[in-house]
């Protein structure tokens, strides 16, 4: 059957569409011949897969994309990245991106003469390449084009069907906005923004173009619904708090700007880099994975891991109105000025380690609570009920507290349990979460686009856990309870805190 794609395609891709369908028709008038018998059981021809550029081709984009180009369902036509190539990239294992690759290509030699982790836009390019290629009978394939600028790839290549951003999060929204402008579905590794207006606008801007979008951390957590069904049975009394703690950042963070300016490595191309950011000098300790910890770049542990456990949450359990406060403690630092200790006034960098407040009002089918976010080590206090079973508190986790009783679970939601374990052995009702399909469902967005319809990661349902976790990064840099109004999009309490909720803008990326 042919795939509905969306009807918001550039009227080149519709052309190109048409002329298919025509094409198909006609001959279809002569002969039937069934698709599998030209290209073999489960062959998708060219007109029917995905068009995608992949932008970002870092260790993340690399990961990611040795999935992506095993699905028959989509080609990637192009990759994007300020980085020509180069081989000091960081990641937590200096040989999984480079063994993935490897697998993929089923090359185990390829990469034998890197010494360090490799990315930019050269390797993504050469692994597509030589991907498709396999399936060739010369072995080779010249059809992904390779681009520095995001901005010069959308103005060019017209006929794809989507973007997957895996640049740094001060470059999401912006290229979130400027493809959906163009009619281009957009599936993005989180945040959707690293400012709480960037994040509205985009999320608006999907709403309204109705193009199709995918935020990736969304993930099918039956986890959650059965928790929640613990939580309606009176398991716990009523909801009073949510915590949520993990151990990132697993990246360094400073809490000043280095004063060192090295040179621009050859081929990184710094301005584009910076992107929407104010010109400042280059040095490494901003890029790779390292820009999550810099308000400027990044958002925070809350936004990296966040993202996970709260969006299927806040999904699950129907969070649809964003907290109405935060508050928020930071790692605090010292230096050394001559005889004397001074405080560093840290408005650049997410702390090392962090505890925060998030008030929500009452939900459709939730009474107010609070939700607490700990990162850096950073956990709760053991409870009374671990005590008595002679327990610690994990070291990432959940926890759902009620006025008569606990729940505590892994990081996301997983193997929930009643404590302490007398009450698990008590409760007389259902006990074992259903099984569920494992990893993160990559067909998801391809069939929301195929099949015209929101996937449950969408944009449009992102937008509580968006404001969420940047207003998380506004109480950790206002240093005060700030009160926020989410129909207004504004702190209520401390005008000078207003700021954070977007960005200065440097000349020509301006939203």
């Amino acid at each position: 059957m042919k795939s509905k794609l969306s009807n918001h395609k550039s009227k080149n891709l519709m052309s190109r569409r048409k002329f298919i369908s025509t094409t198909a028709v006609a001959a279809a008038s002569i002969s039937i011949v069934p698709r599998h018998v030209l290209g073999g059981a489960g062959y998708i021809p060219p007109s029917d897969k995905i068009t995608i550029a992949n932008i970002g081709c870092g260790t993340q984009g690399l990961r990611e994309m040795t999935r992506l180009v095993e699905n028959p369902e989509v080609q990637i036509v192009a990759v994007c990245d300020p980085n020509k190539f180069t081989t000091n990239y960081l990641d937590w294992s200096p040989f999984e991106i480079r063994d993935l690759i490897r697998t993929a290509l089923q090359e185990p030699d390829w990469g034998a003469n890197y010494q360090g982790i490799p990315g930019g836009r050269d390797i993504g390019q050469e692994f597509v390449e030589k991907y498709y290629g396999k399936n060739k009978p010369s072995g080779k394939y010249k059809g992904c084009k390779s681009y520095e600028d995001y901005r010069e790839l959308l103005d060019k290549e017209k006929d794809i069907d989507a973007i997957k951003i895996m640049t740094p999060d001060h470059h999401h929204a912006h290229l979130a906005i400027a493809a959906m402008k163009k009619g281009k579905h957009v599936i993005t590794h989180k945040p959707i923004a690293n400012r709480m207006s960037e994040g509205r606008l985009a999320i608006d801007i999907a709403r309204k173009s109705k193009v199709k979008t995918h935020l990736l951390a969304w993930s099918e957590r039956p986890e959650y619904q059965f928790i929640l069904k613990w939580i309606n049975d009176g398991v716990i009394g009523t909801l009073k708090e949510i915590h949520n703690w993990s151990n990132r950042p697993v990246w360094e963070q400073w809490p000043v700007r280095p004063a060192d300016t090295p040179p621009v490595p050859e081929g990184f191309n710094w301005d584009l880099w910076l992107g929407p950011v104010p010109d400042m000098p280059y040095h490494p300790h901003y890029t790779h994975n390292v820009f999550r910890g810099w308000y400027d770049f990044g958002g925070g542990s809350i936004a990296d891991m966040g993202h996970y456990s709260l969006f299927p949450l806040f999904r699950t359990f129907g969070i649809n109105t964003p907290p109405v406060s935060a508050k928020a403690y930071g790692t605090t630092h010292r230096y050394v000025d001559g005889n004397t200790y001074l405080w560093v006034e840290n408005d650049v960098a997410f702390p090392l380690s962090c505890l925060i407040q998030l008030s929500f009002p009452a939900q459709q089918n939730l009474p107010a609570f609070d939700l607490y976010w700990y990162d850096g080590g950073m956990k709760p206090f053991i409870p009374e009920e671990l005590k008595e079973d002679n327990r610690d508190m994990p070291d990432e986790g959940m926890m759902f507290v009620g006025d008569k009783g606990k729940i505590l679970a892994g990081f996301r939601g997983d193997h929930p349990e009643i404590i302490p374990a007398r009450l698990m052995a008590a409760y007389q009702g259902e006990k074992e979460v259903p099984e569920r399909e494992p990893g993160r469902r990559p067909d998801l967005w391809v069939s929301a686009i195929k099949n015209n319809e929101e996937s449950p990661g969408s944009f449009i349902y992102a937008g509580p856990v968006t404001e969420t976790i940047n207003l998380a990064a506004v109480a950790l840099r206002a240093k005060k309870k700030v009160d926020y109004d989410s129909i207004n999009m504004k702190i209520t309490n401390d005008e000078a805190a207003n700021k954070y909720l977007t960005r200065e803008y440097r000349t020509g990326w301006e939203l």
